[in-house]
């Protein structure tokens, strides 16, 4: 019998086993756009309730397709709304790990100020407290935030970075994993500018972090590869993870296996290609085949470092 207890179970899952990590959400102003994408038009729901339950019917679908379990998924990410909804009448966090070995995680972050020196921070989270409270009770292992870089512009990188571990502080007090997303637009002028700044504010800041304490990042693929590798090595980085961006499933597969160390947290690559009028035999088969390949090139990228981790 394992004796360990789940988070300690699931840290170990995080630190040592293959896989990747499924991004389930998409919240507010994303939501249309997935669920269109989908095949459900916005004339489908008449308010935002009827719409958050649409798009939980369809996080339900793919949770609970065959395919979709922790062989080849370490863990997913949640929007509140998902992990206070149940799945097979059971609280989603619950499902995922115990029906699925999937370690649960949630977005905590409002969304996205206002965009000043080329970023866009965090809103304000007043609630923070009581969410992270709330997540615990769940038996959520970690949380996820993300701010937006548009600009290589060091005001701004470092206001991103400085928030997030700000925030992250709390994250860990609260006995929770953070994961911190300071996702660098693809779309950016200069991203490899952008990228260098970023690194250098995200080494400095995990150089300040308490003995014994690490975190997790959520990054853009980067211009150069292997660019993030010292960050992937940091003994304060638990996991680096890649967003997919916009980039095409194809794409941000074929990004993620030229970097060494680093696996998915894919989501519009995740869903590409599903649909609500598909059979369960189809959405199963369309649903597999994504996980496949991008567990594939995570293990590509991923596996080729695993000996080299430290931590």
């Amino acid at each position: 019998m394992n004796r360990l207890q789940p988070k300690e179970q699931q840290l170990r899952k995080i630190r040592t086993q293959p896989g990747f990590i499924a991004a389930l959400d998409q919240s507010g102003g994303s939501t249309p756009k997935a669920l269109l994408s989908y095949g459900i038009p916005e004339n489908a729901w008449s308010n935002e309730e009827q719409m958050f339950a649409l798009v939980h019917q369809m996080r339900v679908r793919i949770v609970t397709t065959p395919s979709f379990n922790g062989d080849r998924i370490l863990a997913a990410i949640l929007f509140e709304g998902t992990m206070e909804r149940e799945v097979e009448g059971r609280p989603t966090a619950d499902y995922l790990w115990s029906s699925k070995r999937v370690v649960p995680f949630l977005k905590v972050d409002k969304g996205l100020a206002q965009e000043k020196d080329g970023a866009q921070l965090m809103k304000p989270m007043p609630d923070l407290a009581g969410l992270l409270e709330k997540a615990n009770a769940h038996g959520i292992f970690g949380t996820k935030m993300r701010s937006v870089i548009k600009q290589a512009n060091t005001a701004g990188v470092q206001a991103v970075v400085a928030q997030q571990f700000e925030v992250a502080a709390r994250i860990l007090a609260a006995g929770l994993m953070p994961i911190i997303e300071p996702e660098v637009d693809i779309h950016s002028p200069d991203k490899a500018g952008a990228e260098a700044l970023l690194k250098a504010a995200l080494r400095d800041h995990l150089g300040r972090l308490p003995a014994q304490q690490q975190v997790m990042l959520k990054l853009t693929l980067p211009e150069r590869d292997d660019f993030y590798l010292e960050l992937v090595r940091h003994p304060k980085v638990l996991k680096v993870v890649a967003l997919s961006g916009g980039y095409t499933r194809e794409d941000a597969n074929a990004r993620l296996r030229r970097n060494k160390g680093i696996v998915a947290s894919f989501s519009r690559a995740l869903v590409e290609g599903l649909s609500a009028q598909q059979t369960a035999a189809e959405f199963d088969a369309t649903l597999d085949d994504a996980i496949q390949s991008i567990f594939e090139a995570s293990e590509a990228s991923g596996g080729r470092d695993r000996d080299a981790e430290v931590g």
